[in-house]
């Protein structure tokens, strides 16, 4: 447990809530939260916070030299509907951050590094259901098509330099802590927000849109419960496939409406249809939970009775 931690876009949806509970695992102070602009009050009251841009390698080695910083979970991203909007931005961003990073654990500042890849690796060549770890991957996005060249430099870095980089390929992340970021799994973290200040909710995908989901709880333990795991254990270096649930906008819905009877819904798909319509609709994650023993802990009943609990507090 002896580790000093910087998070690299600590305020995002993940990184808020990884911050929080790496903190509570390491140490406050053993926790340097980062993101170009501040955080919210909690992140930046609880320890030590730095601005930083994630594409600035000069800067995040001054932090990493500050703080004696041994691990970094580099988060920052742009996501994958934000992305189409700004191409050029977000390969800048995805990709410069990461061989930043990479680069320094290569020059030995570091001695471990987290970075997130995604579904959107997968694309509309891919198999949809039960989708396996090695497999066709034709991304047909912006974001897509960073998180699959970041996979290959992760893996190129370790085969090549020894850089312990270990990944997940994160599903649609739910969460109530922090509003949506702009990717296309988010309406089902808007969802729940609407549904108790508005009581109804229209939805950018079609009410049949099935695609592979994860409560926050568990996609914070999964990252976690990776680093912690020994090297030898880890056998994919380019992104382990992570999985809990799935679901379709209706089924959502439906779940909601036991809570909230008098919740509606209206569906218009925009352009993020396509991209859903791009990804699988359920995850083959048997390599990570074989190899460092991964195990889910929430399905969609149980989501959406602690959200509600908590957005009415």
């Amino acid at each position: 447990m002896n580790e000093t931690i910087l998070v690299l876009g600590a305020s995002g949806q993940i990184g808020t809530e990884l911050t929080e509970k790496l903190r509570s695992v390491y140490g406050k102070k053993q926790v340097i939260a980062s993101d170009i602009r501040g955080g919210n009050a909690a992140i930046m009251a609880s320890g030590p916070f730095e601005i930083i841009d994630a594409t600035d390698k000069e800067t995040i080695l001054k932090t990493v030299k500050k703080y004696k910083v041994t691990q970094v979970y580099l988060l920052a991203a742009m996501l994958s509907a934000t992305a189409e909007k700004y191409p050029q931005k977000a390969w800048n961003l995805n990709m410069n951050s990461l061989l930043a990073v990479l680069d320094l654990a290569k020059e030995n500042h570091i001695k471990q590094v987290y970075w997130p890849s995604s579904i959107a690796v997968f694309g509309p060549t891919t198999p949809k259901e039960n989708t396996p770890q090695k497999t066709i991957m034709e991304p047909s996005t912006v974001y897509g098509i960073s998180k699959l060249s970041g996979e290959f430099w992760c893996n190129y870095y370790h085969k090549k330099y020894g850089v312990d980089v270990r990944s997940l390929r994160f599903p649609g992340i739910i969460s109530w802590k922090s509003k949506p970021g702009g990717g296309t799994t988010d309406y089902a973290v808007d969802i729940y927000f609407k549904a108790l200040e508005d009581g109804n909710f229209n939805c950018f995908l079609s009410e049949n849109t099935r695609l592979p989901m994860m409560y926050m709880d568990d996609a914070v333990n999964a990252t976690i419960q990776l680093m912690q795991a020994k090297s030898e254990a880890i056998k994919v270096r380019t992104s382990y496939n992570l999985a809990a649930i799935d679901f379709t906008p209706k089924e959502i819905f439906e779940e909601i409406k036991k809570h909230v009877p008098d919740f509606t819904i209206t569906y218009n798909p925009d352009f993020r249809q396509q991209i859903a319509d791009s990804w699988p609709s359920n995850i083959n994650d048997s390599e990570a939970r074989k190899d460092w023993n991964w195990k889910h802990q929430f399905d969609l009943a149980t989501i959406t009775k602690d959200i509600l609990i908590n957005l009415k507090k």
